[in-house]
């Protein structure tokens, strides 16, 4: 790792116009490990461009420097960048990269930093330590090893992606290493009230009645021991959503974060919540706290991905209500 953390940040001092990219619809830790590697950059006064193949959620919006996140794909082509840093993301088309590399007429250097098992290693240099709880304790690792001064920023930054990967030191990601460090982020000023303000007590009363939706449709497969649930496209876009005070796009991100809530059953081996965006794709989130159970394998065979604990994938079709319960088609 530290041969590699070093190579990286060779490259980054030696690069003209650097891409910093997180992926599609990116969680607390994509975007924070992007906002972190820019408050560095503008220290070292190096050309670079964050972007995201997706909007940023309003609920990130906190995080020092998201604004300046770009999510227009001409970014891509109307720029040469000889150094692409991909953060958070297991494969290309994650990140949203996959077709513009491959119709690229030069060959920037591509540099890979994740934690997930499932990473396929695409980067000149790989950055990947699947034992992190979080891309921002890689992150934080990399700035440790070039002896890079983090400020009360970039504290701010790698403190969200390991609060918001361990759900607030919650779940299975959380390790003694996580804990010891977001310790130390906190003594470097990393600023947990507002984190925890705008990631954990954000709620509102709309978005509540959202939840109360899906969880009436709790359903337990005794045969499996799986409990599932479902969010459809009505549950966010139609009369349901007419509460939230941001509208349509106010619900859809407030419903983030059921999946982990549900992992705090006292049953069922594996919690799956199907979410229906009513774009004729469903997509799947797998959590489980099993010790026997490792959900990126499952996600994988799917076309998807995540770690042992957490995983997705999407699949194409629809979900309808029937006389025998809700069903894909």
């Amino acid at each position: 790792m530290i041969d590699v953390a070093k190579k990286i940040h060779q490259e980054m001092l030696g690069a003209e116009n650097i891409l910093l990219v997180s992926h599609k619809n990116p969680d607390g830790d994509a975007l924070s490990s992007g906002c972190a590697l820019m408050h560095y950059l503008r220290q070292i006064d190096k050309n670079h461009t964050a972007y995201c193949a997706t909007p940023i959620s309003k609920s990130l919006n906190f995080l020092p420097l998201a604004e300046y996140y770009i999510t227009d794909p001409l970014i891509l082509t109307d720029n040469r960048f000889d150094l692409i840093i991909v953060l958070d993301s297991g494969d290309l088309l994650y990140a949203g990269l996959d077709e513009f590399l491959k119709n690229l007429d030069y060959s920037p250097i591509v540099v890979n930093i994740d934690h997930h098992a499932t990473n396929e290693f695409f980067g000149h240099h790989n950055l990947v330590i699947s034992t992190a709880a979080a891309t921002t304790e890689v992150l934080y690792n990399f700035f440790k090893i070039n002896k890079i001064n983090i400020d009360k920023h970039i504290a701010t930054c790698l403190l969200t992606g390991i609060i918001t990967d361990t759900g607030c030191f919650s779940n299975p990601a959380t390790t003694a290493q996580s804990l010891k460090i977001a310790a130390e982020l906190l003594r470097l000023g990393g600023n947990l009230n507002l984190i925890q303000g705008w990631t954990l007590k954000n709620r509102s009363v709309g978005g509540l009645k959202i939840w109360g939706q899906v969880l009436s449709r709790l359903y337990k497969n005794e045969t499996y021991d799986i409990v599932s649930t479902i969010l459809t496209a009505d549950d966010t876009q139609g009369p349901k959503s007419a509460g939230l005070p941001t509208g349509q796009a106010g619900a859809a991100e407030e419903v983030e974060g059921i999946a982990n809530f549900l992992n705090n059953l006292g049953e069922g081996r594996i919690v799956l919540l199907l979410k229906d965006g009513g774009d004729g794709i469903i997509k799947a989130s797998l959590r489980t706290t099993d010790p026997q159970i490792n959900l990126s394998g499952l996600a994988k065979m799917f076309g998807g991905g995540g770690h042992a604990k957490a995983a997705g994938f999407s699949v194409n079709g629809k979900l309808v209500e029937t006389e025998k319960g809700w069903q894909e088609i």
